[in-house]
């Protein structure tokens, strides 16, 4: 069966290619503001977690128990764009999901498979959805152009250097901040969300990643200033979004810095939530008066907030940009429980990109990283006490930090064709000194044009 749908993945890829090099050829002449297919992707992931040194285990623990220890997730993804006016463009991009990851989804603050839909609240099916559905207007500051090229959510032409962007509807807040050229995208970058995103942002969003919001942002060809509203869920890792948005919401604001037209990229990430959250300490509280397990769901209440930054380095090497370093560091208060993203509240990471140009394989990419992620003294205390969150959980904690290393090898083979090998390697799994080391061996297959 799984047979059949790959090769049906590759049919549909093949005819929309056909209608999109029709949509773009000067014979056909077609309306700007008919919808253009911009891209479609089919990404599998299969990994295997063999068994590791684990004395205890609790509700939300990394495991291998009944064949947890093997995972296999699927996305797939159509991408059209609309150029309604020469200043207003829409968006759509229908996804489906399917599959499950390592473990049930749980027992790593840095999990490691970024496409697969973290446990949330709500029965979120196999079926289609909407990932994205917004409208961009770009409002022009000079007569000064550039070039840029079809890609999903981007239509090809010439855009304004300097410009006042406007998005709003359905996205992601990682669409537009803390971006990074070498680490941000699960589907042909790392596979940890570690090295997707700093892990002490979290990032308003629905269980799949998605909200409604806005973003406005000012372009200069050396700095961008981008500030954005996203919707909170109404529960932790929910995928349901609150509609109090004056109690409930995301902040979110970047400055970008490139000091010259190819060279280093800084991004600097500040964020401001408030939703339904609740508070260790008062857990741990109520779990002691009561002599009960602490649940931090049980004081959830309106207008709590968490805040922090992150700081994102990109720093071209060789190759045009394609070898190159990356880093990030991130920090949140910690005192109300991890909500959307998953559970860190310190986060340190590096890594590199080389272009396999050096060995003759021009598209290929090897990818190395190390990320360290730690919990606030209070998320501490709560998780020792047998607590749990949507991500975490042994039934008691012997703290350290949790560490990973990641390596991958990109193999292009023909136009559309990738497969990725990848080996994670991670100690203290779940913040826990007592359990692991855990070895993480996987394979991607990525079907694109």
């Amino acid at each position: 069966m799984r047979i059949q749908k790959f090769y049906l993945i590759i049919l549909l890829i093949a005819i929309l290619n056909v209608f999109a090099c029709m949509a773009y050829a000067d014979d056909y002449k077609m309306p700007e503001w008919m919808p253009k297919v911009l891209g479609m992707q089919f990404n599998e992931i299969y990994q295997n977690m063999p068994d590791f040194h684990s004395p205890y285990e609790g509700p939300n623990s990394l495991t291998t128990d009944n064949n947890a220890g093997h995972g296999s997730s699927q996305i797939y993804g159509l991408y059209i764009g609309s150029q309604i006016t020469s200043s207003l463009q829409v968006y759509l991009d229908i996804e489906m999901a399917q599959g499950n990851g390592i473990s049930n989804s749980v027992g790593l603050g840095a999990y490691t498979n970024g496409d697969v839909m973290r446990q949330g609240s709500a029965d979120l099916g196999n079926g289609p959805y909407i990932a994205r559905l917004y409208a961009r207007y770009v409002f022009p500051l000079s007569e000064e152009t550039e070039k840029v090229e079809r890609a999903i959510d981007q239509l090809p032409g010439l855009e304004y250097s300097n410009h006042i962007e406007i998005k709003a509807g359905k996205l992601a807040a990682s669409d537009d901040f803390d971006v990074n050229r070498y680490a941000n995208n699960t589907r042909t970058q790392f596979l940890n969300l570690g090295f997707i995103n700093n892990t002490a942002w979290d990032y308003a969003a629905d269980a799949r990643g998605y909200s409604n919001g806005a973003v406005i942002a000012l372009v200069k060809p050396q700095w961008k200033l981008a500030l954005g509203y996203f919707q909170m869920p109404t529960t932790a890792n929910g995928n349901d979004l609150d509609s109090n948005i004056i109690e409930a919401g995301g902040y979110n604001l970047e400055l970008t810095v490139k000091p010259k037209e190819w060279g280093t990229v800084l991004r600097f990430l500040t964020y401001y939530n408030r939703g339904r959250m609740g508070n260790y300490d008062e857990a741990v509280s109520l779990g002691q008066i009561t002599s009960t397990v602490p649940d931090i769901r049980a004081n959830e209440k309106e207008g709590r907030t968490k805040y922090g930054f992150g700081i994102n380095l990109e720093q071209p090497l060789m190759d045009d940009g394609e070898t190159g370093l990356f880093a990030r560091i991130g920090w949140n208060d910690g005192n109300n429980e991890s909500f959307v993203y998953t559970e860190a509240d310190q986060h340190l990471s590096a890594g590199l990109q080389v272009s396999g140009i050096h060995w003759g394989r021009k598209e290929d990419r090897v990818g190395i990283a190390y990320l360290v992620d730690g919990l606030s003294s209070q998320h501490q205390n709560y998780l020792a006490a047998g607590g749990s969150g949507f991500m975490l959980g042994d039934g008691r904690l012997n703290y350290g930090w949790e560490q990973v290393f990641e390596l991958y090898y990109r193999v292009q083979l023909g136009s559309y064709l990738q497969i990725s090998p990848d080996y994670q390697f991670i100690e203290n799994p779940g913040y826990n000194n007592d359990r692991g080391p855990v070895s993480v061996y996987s394979v991607r297959v990525r079907l694109s044009f």
